[in-house]
Formats: structure tokens, sequence, C-alpha cells
């Protein structure tokens, strides 16, 4: 997984100079760049968490993209050092994540968490999309097929979207900065005044070769539009990124209907 890429994209969302984050967490411009790029392996924990807090997204995404643990885990199992047993036993079991939801449903009833949530909830993926917005495996000639595709399904039934503008709007996103946040997943995105979000959803038969983070082709497309440019639309990008680390492209490929699409989806997102 090629966390720069992901930083890249957010960054540049949410309307941030490579200068400007980087004075904000206290490192050199250059550094920043290198993370970026690829260069240099990703932050610390710590560092992470203060770039997740300028990007106001959760820390946990861009831990789990970065595949670093949290500081607050690493902490608590040298508190606790019995906690280690138990997590090796979820492991033992392999868990689904449908299952450990319920792990995590008896938690919250037996060991209420005091206080209040303060990070910004994480939008679940699944229910933004719908079987009329999936084409799986998708036979096409290169990216830009792709993307009149994916803006002709965002566009299908909703009054007032132009596909042809959304194209544009997808491609001068992609102009800013790349959507290929590695793992063979890209999500082009973007924006329309007023818009419920909504996604589309494509498989490619032919993985499409390009400038990705992590030299691998694509394989997969989520394409995201939505109405406004707050940071539940930058925690959205992450949690893509996330299941991009998880091996979303990975699960989906050989699925040849939307609904195993959907449920393999919902199974990943349970403890988003």
């Amino acid at each position: 997984m090629h966390l720069g890429a992901t930083l890249r994209l957010l960054r540049v969302d949410a309307g941030l100079s490579l200068r400007d984050l980087a004075r904000r967490i206290g490192v050199s411009s250059a550094y920043l760049s290198r993370v970026e790029n690829g260069v240099d392996a990703p932050p610390t924990p710590e560092r992470l968490t203060a770039i997740a807090r300028e990007l106001d997204v959760p820390p946990a995404l861009l831990m789990d993209v970065a595949n670093r643990v949290s500081p607050y885990v690493a902490g608590y199992l040298e508190e606790v050092p019995g906690a280690g047993a138990l997590f090796l036993e979820i492991a033992r079991r392999r868990l689904s994540g449908g299952q450990l939801a319920r792990v995590r449903d008896f938690l919250d009833a037996e060991f209420p968490v005091r206080g209040t949530r303060t990070d910004t909830p994480v939008p679940p993926l699944a229910p933004l999309l719908a079987p009329e917005r999936m084409v799986l495996q998708l036979s096409c000639s290169g990216w830009d097929d792709v993307l009149d595709v994916v803006a002709e399904r965002l566009a299908s039934g909703r009054p007032g979207v132009d596909a042809a503008l959304l194209v544009k709007g997808l491609r001068e996103r992609g102009e800013e900065s790349s959507c290929a946040v590695g793992s063979g997943v890209a999500v082009p995105h973007a924006f329309m005044p007023g818009l419920a979000p909504a996604a589309a959803l494509v498989t490619l038969a032919k993985p499409l070769k390009g400038d990705t983070p992590d030299g691998q082709p694509l394989r997969l497309v989520v394409a995201a539009l939505d109405g406004g440019h707050g940071s539940v639309r930058l925690v959205r990008l992450a949690h893509v990124a996330r299941l991009a680390a998880y091996g979303l492209a990975d699960r989906l490929m050989e699925l040849r209907q939307p609904a195993q699409v959907l449920s393999a989806l919902s199974e990943l997102e349970a403890l988003r």
C-alpha cells in the first residue's frame, strides 16, 4: 500500500499546500514531499496522528493505510500485557468482519466507553452504491473510457446532473492530484453543490497499466460524487484508501453479481 498517494490526495482536496501542511505538523516540506512520493518510510504513528488532525480525519484511517499500530493500542498492550493473548485468540479463530462486529456489540453492551467519541464518523461506502451503479468486469481501452462509464452511472436518474460535465469534473480533480491510491484501486471524485453523495464501482476485466503509486495496474475504480467540501468528504476518501489497503480489489475482482459485491463490501466495512 502507498500511504503517500493517500496523503497527497487528502491534502490537495483539503486545499492545503505542501508547505502549509508541513508547517502545521512541524516538519520540512522536503520531508513531506518525500513521504508523499514514497521515498521515505511512512511517518511515525504520532506524526500520522498530527497529520490526521490537520486534515480532520480519524487518525485510525491513516494508521490502517500505513499499516501502523495506533499509539493507544501499543500503550494499552504495554499496560495490560494479557490483552495480547486475546488478540492472538481472535487471530487464531480468523473472525470475519461481521463476527468482530458482534464482539464489539458485546463489548459496548457489557463495557460501555465513558465519554463521547470525538472522531469524525466514518461513513460506509456500501449504502452509496446501487446495483445500477456497478459495472463488473468492464472491458475498456483506457482511463477515459472508465471515466465515461462511471460518470454515466452517477448521472443516471439524477435530474440536473450532466454526465459530460461530471466527466470534466472528475478529470480536473485527477489533474490536481492522482486518484490512484495503490493496491490496484483508484478513487476519482467530483463535487456538485447540493447533491446527496453517491458512488459508482467498476471492476476491470483487464487491468489498466498507468502511473500508479505502487506500480500495480488499476483493477478497481470507486468513483464518488458529493455535494459538499466538508470533512465527511475527506473521511470517505480516506476510508476507500483503507479498504484498498485491506485488499478490496482482491476481494471483488472475481465477483459477477452486484449483490455479491455489496455483501463483500459490507463485510469488509463491518468494523469501520
